[in-house]
């Protein structure tokens, strides 16, 4: 019996999330934290997470993106 690459892609996909979600929330709690301890700095953190954040997001999307190619190709 042949294993296909089919069955390892939501296993794939599943781990994708996870690692993204934990990456998102370690993140954004320790930005909150930072905001709390300084709130006269919520500005500088807050425009100091953002890009991080969304650098984050995409990395998690283009993983996904190249799960599916390598199940096409």
């Amino acid at each position: 019996m042949e294993m296909q690459a089919t069955i390892f892609l939501p296993i794939g996909m599943g781990l994708i999330v996870i690692g993204a979600s934990l990456g998102i929330g370690k993140f954004a709690s320790a930005a909150a934290e930072s905001i709390a301890r300084q709130p006269e700095a919520a500005d500088k953190i807050t425009a100091a997470v953002n890009l991080p954040l969304f650098l984050l997001e995409g990395v998690a999307i283009l993983a996904e993106v190249f799960t599916f190619l390598m199940l096409i190709l």
